[in-house]
């Protein structure tokens, strides 16, 4: 197993003699000298190929390999006198595998990646950019953000329950989830596992999870995708006002957590990390006075409409950082929120905004309790009768509590952190609409 990678090389001494195993990147040759870049998962290396110290065979070798070729290279470690950087003075070079196909642009090299014209090539072949290292500074910096949300989760006494992918019941209409037929009965792949969550949220009190959501309503929106991931998390005995408190020490940890990391990521991709989530608490707009300053602004939208992504970036040109929208109505939320008394029109929920048009990160909640609301929610999105949604009834029955929920899209979240212009640039192989599932 490879134990020395090109990260670790800066910490040897001038004139160690080292072996590194990687990918043929790049190519110089000046008389009887050829440079060559040699790249692994931590970094690149120069090495550099004398033909009076090295075998005719290692020589033409070098001249000729085509890039991404697997290498294991032995060489003195020396300092170069202009760069001052290490590089790798090459003794032998042995092939370990020879790349045999070229491809423009090459994989490794400079270039937008987030060019629109380019991008159907990088998703057509995403599996070889994934080398790319913008894309995989982006990959990095989602593993960072994963971790840290579970370190956050493990440090605030909540229990990850892994819930099923396979369900019988959408949150929304059947229409609006994928469905597959599995021993002659329709079922839909997750859009939420909020319905599981609650079950073991009156078992564990304190439950999250990560995992993967799908979407069947068409969306080309830069902030949807037909695969994503979320993060979900419910808590027992707690309001509205403890959720959007949890929630914004979340945000505010999880950009402090991972902001060495995104500054790496951002320095790498030509943007800058964004810090608007360590200012709190976050300030916050009720739905019916958005509604109304949007009406003011020009925008044909009403009472019970959902927030569209330009109508969100309008909101946002009042604010420095994250805002909430409070109360969303009821005709737009599905049915095991809570009815808010003091206002029946809308439910004790809200959404969380972020800044300079990035749009909505997460929705957080109160959920119902008693069965008698929880039926005129069921009755008014045409669910009461429906048997597949019994065992959620069945709850109520069993000491039910108050509990409160979020959830958010982690490729949103990625998106707004690191300034990048699409979600589908913050998953490894995006599920895009009207695309191929390929590769």
């Amino acid at each position: 197993m490879k134990s020395v990678y090109i990260r670790d090389v800066c910490s040897f001494q001038v004139g160690t003699l080292v072996t590194i195993l990687g990918w043929l990147t790049g190519r110089r040759r000046h008389g009887q000298v050829i440079f060559l870049d040699l790249s692994d998962s931590t970094g690149k290396i120069q090495l550099v190929l004398e033909k009076k110290t090295i075998s005719k065979n290692d020589f033409l070798t070098a001249k000729h390999l085509l890039f991404e070729s697997a290498l294991e290279i032995t060489g003195w470690l020396q300092e170069n006198p202009q760069t001052k950087m290490q590089e790798l003075h090459v003794q032998s070079l042995r092939v370990i595998s020879e790349a045999t196909v070229r491809i423009s642009p090459q994989i490794r090299e400079e270039f937008d990646v987030f060019d629109p014209d380019m991008t159907d090539h990088l998703l057509s072949h995403r599996h070889l950019y994934l080398r790319n290292p913008k894309i995989a500074a982006i990959m990095r910096f989602r593993d960072t953000l994963l971790w840290e949300a579970r370190r956050w989760f493990r440090g605030h006494q909540f229990m990850e329950v892994t819930a099923p992918i396979l369900t019988p019941v959408p949150l929304y209409e059947d229409g609006s989830a994928l469905s597959l037929h599995i021993n002659g009965e329709k079922v839909f792949l997750t859009q939420c596992v909020g319905y599981y969550l609650e079950s073991a949220v009156h078992a564990f009190e304190r439950v999250y999870n990560i995992g993967p959501s799908f979407r069947g309503e068409e969306s080309r929106s830069k902030r949807h995708l037909m695969e994503y991931w979320h993060i979900k998390a419910e808590a027992a005995f707690g309001t509205l006002e403890d959720i959007i408190t949890l929630v914004e020490d979340v945000i505010a940890s999880l950009t402090n957590a991972c902001r060495a990391c995104g500054e790496e990521t951002t320095k790498v991709l030509g943007t800058a990390y964004s810090l608007e989530g360590c200012v709190q608490p976050f300030p916050r707009m009720k739905y019916r006075d958005a509604i109304m300053y949007l009406q003011k602004k020009g925008c044909d939208i009403s009472f019970g409409k959902g927030l569209s992504s330009v109508e969100e970036e309008i909101l946002s040109r009042d604010y420095d950082g994250p805002f909430w929208i409070v109360g969303i109505p009821r005709v737009v939320e599905p049915f095991p929120y809570v009815i808010d008394p003091d206002d029946p029109e809308v439910t004790r929920t809200a959404d969380l905004i972020a800044p300079r048009g990035y749009g909505e990160l997460l929705g957080v909640a109160e959920k119902i309790v008693g069965l008698p609301m929880l039926q005129e929610r069921m009755k008014e999105k045409g669910k009461l009768d429906d048997k597949r949604y019994e065992w959620i009834r069945e709850l109520r029955g069993f000491g039910p509590v108050p509990h409160i929920a979020f959830g958010m899209g982690v490729e949103r979240l990625m998106r707004w952190l690191l300034n990048i212009e699409h979600v589908r640039d913050a998953i490894p192989f995006p599920r895009t609409f009207r695309r191929s599932v390929y590769p």
